[in-house]
C-alpha cells in the first residue's frame, strides 16, 4: 500500500510555522508585505489570486492587491513594478501570470527586483540555482523537494527521471534534485524509449500537462511518483498527469490530484516571502 503524501496537511505545517515566525517580527515591529498584480479577470487567475490573498491573510503578511483592467499598456505595468521595486514596505512583488498579449511576460519578469522575485521567475535567480547560489526557488519545484523531505523520502543516490521540461517546474526541479544529490534525467516530447527511461526512476515527477499519461506501464515497484499535473478529464473531472489507480498499488510513496503538489505551492511563495523579508529587510 503506498504512501499517500499529504499535500495539504504539509502545506498547513509549513504555514503554522511561518505564522508563529511572522507574529514574532511583527512584535519587533516588521511587517511583511506582498504585492500582488493581476492584469485582466481570467477566471483561473482570479483563484489563484484569491488563495494566495487567503495564505498572506492566515501567516500574518499584508497584502496588497493591484487588479489592473486587461487593456493597460505595458508601459503602465512596468512603471508599477518599478515603483513597487522602489518601496522599502514591499517584500515580495508577484505577477499572475498568463498576461494579456500585448504584454511581454519575459519583459514583466526581468523588471521585478530580484531581491523581491518571490515567484522565483527572474533570469538571475535561475541562474543562482542553475549554479548553487542562493536565490528565490520557483515554488513548485520547491514544494516538491519539501514533501519528499517531510515525508522522509531521501534523494541522495536515488535515480530520479522528470518528465517534462518547461522553465517553471521541469529544468527547476531536475536542479534542485540534483542539488539534493539525485541522479537525474529529464525527458520530454523527443525522448526515445520513454517507459524505458521512466521505469529507471526511484522518483518519478510527472510534469507534462497531459491528463492520467503516466500509467503502471511506466514505472517499477516501489517508485516515489510525484504528480504536478493538474487537468481536467473527459468528465471534468480534476486529474494529475499520473493515472492514480493504476500507478498507486505499485508506488512506495504517491502524491494525489487534487491535494499533493498544488496546497505547496501557495505554501512556499509564503516561505519566498519571510525568505525576502529576513535577507533584505530584517536587520
Amino acid at each position: 500500500m503506498a504512501q499517500i503524501i499529504d499535500g495539504k496537511k504539509i502545506s498547513q505545517e509549513i504555514k503554522d510555522e511561518l505564522k508563529e515566525k511572522v507574529a514574532a517580527y511583527k512584535e519587533k515591529g516588521y511587517e511583511i508585505t506582498l504585492a500582488v498584480i493581476q492584469v485582466g479577470n481570467n477566471p483561473a487567475s482570479t483563484v489563484y489570486v484569491g488563495n494566495k490573498k487567503k495564505a498572506c491573510e492566515y501567516v500574518g503578511i499584508r497584502s496588497l492587491a493591484y487588479e489592473l483592467d486587461e487593456n493597460i499598456t505595458e508601459q503602465e505595468l512596468l512603471d508599477l513594478i518599478n515603483e513597487l521595486n522602489d518601496r522599502d514596505d514591499v517584500n515580495g512583488i508577484l505577477v499572475q501570470l498568463p498576461l494579456p498579449k500585448h504584454i511581454s511576460e519575459k519583459k514583466v519578469i526581468e523588471t521585478i527586483n530580484p531581491k523581491k522575485d518571490v515567484d522565483g521567475f527572474h533570469p538571475m535567480n535561475v541562474g543562482a540555482l542553475s549554479i548553487g547560489d542562493e536565490g528565490f526557488i520557483s515554488c513548485t519545484p520547491y514544494g516538491i523537494i519539501e514533501l519528499l523531505k517531510r515525508s522522509d523520502i531521501d534523494i541522495k543516490g536515488k535515480e530520479c527521471v522528470v518528465v517534462g521540461r518547461s522553465n517553471i517546474v521541469g529544468k527547476p526541479i531536475s536542479m534542485l534534485l540534483i542539488r539534493e544529490n539525485g541522479t537525474v534525467t529529464v525527458t520530454h516530447s523527443a525522448t526515445r524509449d520513454l517507459k524505458e527511461v521512466t521505469k529507471r526512476a526511484d522518483i518519478l515527477v510527472a510534469a507534462i500537462g497531459k491528463p492520467r499519461f503516466i500509467n503502471a506501464d511506466y514505472v517499477k515497484e516501489g517508485v516515489v511518483v510525484i504528480d504536478v499535473g493538474i487537468n481536467r478529464d473527459e468528465n471534468n473531472k480534476l486529474c494529475g498527469d499520473v493515472d492514480f489507480e493504476s500507478v498507486e498499488p505499485l508506488a512506495s510513496a504517491i502524491t494525489p490530484v487534487p491535494g499533493g503538489v498544488g496546497p505547496m505551492t501557495i505554501a512556499m511563495l509564503m516561505t519566498n516571502c519571510v525568505e525576502a523579508a529576513e535577507k533584505y529587510m530584517i536587520k
